[in-house]
């Protein structure tokens, strides 16, 4: 059975799989779950990016505002696909920044996680670590993201539609759209 398992998913393992989108897609729970599903290690750009920087994206913003940390991101997400094949939860706005697509595009397969504005505002809403939306309306700000962000999320590999069903309903979503994609491209 085990040996089924790995002739099954073993496409999906030859290269880092990066996931895109919006702020409260589920990048970050998504991702996890698939990589224990695939069997590979998981990364978060965020959480690389305050290791490197040694403190948190909040105060990387209020400090250094948000070039210089877009610029230690894509430092730091170059870095990240240099190491063998995993899951890298990238920052919502990593793939906005033309460097640092066009880096993912070449050493990655790019999935976009894509749900409703409305779902997103309402997982948003529960949490308070988020600089780009302090004292602001979740929805609003989802809203000028989605306008300023869908068309260079639009440019990644795979599309996934996600929704509020369970989080493994998403894993098997992308699981099956990065298995035909790769089975769609010249061997």
């Amino acid at each position: 059975m085990a040996a089924l398992f790995m002739d099954r998913y073993s496409p999906l393992r030859t290269r880092t799989i990066a996931l895109v989108g919006l702020m409260g897609v589920g990048k970050t729970s998504v991702g996890r779950r698939l990589a224990t599903v695939l069997e590979l290690p998981f990364r978060d750009a965020d959480v690389e990016v305050e290791a490197a920087a040694g403190r948190s994206i909040p105060e990387i913003f209020a400090d250094l505002g948000e070039p210089a940390f877009r610029e230690g991101e894509r430092r730091v997400i170059s870095r990240l696909l240099d190491e063998p094949p995993h899951i890298l939860a990238t920052g919502g706005g990593a793939f906005v920044s033309d460097e640092t697509r066009a880096l993912i595009k070449a050493n990655a397969v790019s999935v976009w996680l894509k749900a409703d504005l409305d779902v997103l505002a309402r997982r948003l809403a529960r949490k308070d670590n988020r600089p780009l939306l302090a004292g602001r309306d979740p929805k609003e700000v989802l809203q000028q993201q989605a306008e300023a962000r869908y068309r260079y999320y639009g440019e990644a590999d795979v599309t996934v539609e996600t929704s509020d069903a369970a989080h493994q309903v998403s894993v098997d979503q992308v699981i099956e759209a990065v298995s035909a994609y790769i089975e769609s491209q010249p061997k």
